[in-house]
């Protein structure tokens, strides 16, 4: 079981940025978070999107914010639990949380912070009759690690970002083969890496397949093929490893839904006070959250956080008296 101070319920900016304050007070936080990896929607959805009211920076690109974030919290060494969605919470004897993932980690914390942005990601899927009976068996909606498809025959569909730079990092000596199905012929993602992905198709390093769709999958425990649907040759089978549909992510509030909280409109209710929730301990920041006069600003998600984390140290340690100190006059290291 993780033991921590404050955990983080979500690895986008205002979680990041919990951990800065939070270390600033000498409390541990370890972050959750559905997605692969830290950043949320800034890492997952918009890296390359312009940024431009974060303070000191005119403009700042969301992935390289995340880049920031991850570095101005490093020296409090937070931990996380990735590609895990925070499912169950309970109370122990101790009067602290215990949270269960969907894949069973368990944590324990005396505070909860929820920084879950819009809620939960999760992948939107496509039609397909039986393609449950595959996921996690040959059929992936998120690619975590790349080793994973080595020397495997891979099929990746969409065309957006994702699914323009992974064909052409998978293809670029990882996997065995890589084919990209993408149901129309115009993509969505950056220029440049719509010209790598022609340019290795031409060259026979991707086979691409456009105005196409995948419409069956095929196998006994794991997937052995697809037939793929297209408009000019109509159906046809191909053998697979694997089948990525990337066609992006869907936010939802997921299990925080069920945890009795007082939520409105898919937001969660708190006390601008501290951010508090209904349920003690429980804090709620960043977009996930509402009160009268909410802005859905990263620039408010942070003074969020700088008032809960300030509320979490007195519930802790409520003996303690809590003397504000300036980074100006201790520096990072004086903390």
């Amino acid at each position: 079981m993780i033991q921590t101070d404050i955990l983080i319920i979500g690895a986008g900016p205002c979680g990041l940025f919990t951990v800065f304050e939070a270390g600033l007070l000498k409390l541990r936080c370890h972050l959750i978070d559905a997605l692969p990896q830290a950043g949320g929607q800034c890492s997952e959805i918009y890296p390359k999107k312009p940024i431009y009211d974060i303070p000191a920076y005119p403009s700042i690109l969301a992935g390289d914010l995340v880049d920031k974030l991850m570095e101005q919290a490093a020296p409090f060494d937070p931990g996380f639990t990735l590609g895990e969605r925070a499912e169950e919470i309970e109370k122990d004897e101790e009067g602290q949380f215990i949270l269960t993932t969907n894949r069973g980690t368990q944590h324990r914390a005396p505070i909860i912070a929820i920084a879950g942005g819009l809620g939960c990601f999760e992948p939107r899927k496509p039609p397909v009759e039986g393609l449950v009976n595959f996921e996690d068996h040959g059929v992936e909606y998120i690619i975590k690690d790349p080793e994973f498809y080595r020397d495997k025959k891979v099929i990746i569909s969409g065309g957006g970002d994702s699914a323009l730079d992974w064909a052409i990092f998978l293809a670029d000596g990882v996997a065995k083969e890589v084919t990209l199905v993408h149901r129309r012929t115009e993509f969505r993602g950056h220029l440049d890496s719509v010209q790598k992905v022609m340019d290795m198709a031409a060259s026979g390093r991707i086979r691409l397949l456009t105005n196409a769709e995948v419409a069956e999958v095929h196998g006994e425990s794991d997937l052995q093929s697809v037939v793929i649907k297209t408009k000019k040759d109509g159906m046809h089978t191909l053998e697979t490893d694997h089948w990525v549909p990337l066609f992006g992510l869907s936010p939802k509030l997921g299990p925080i839904a069920d945890w009795k909280l007082n939520i409105t409109k898919n937001a969660v209710e708190v006390d601008t006070t501290d951010y508090s929730t209904n349920v003690p301990g429980i804090y709620a920041i960043g977009d996930i959250n509402t009160y009268p006069g909410k802005l859905k600003l990263i620039l408010c998600g942070f003074h969020e956080a700088t008032l809960m984390v300030q509320s979490a140290f007195k519930r802790i340690y409520p003996d303690k008296n809590l003397v504000l100190k300036y980074t100006t006059v201790n520096g990072v290291n004086g903390f």
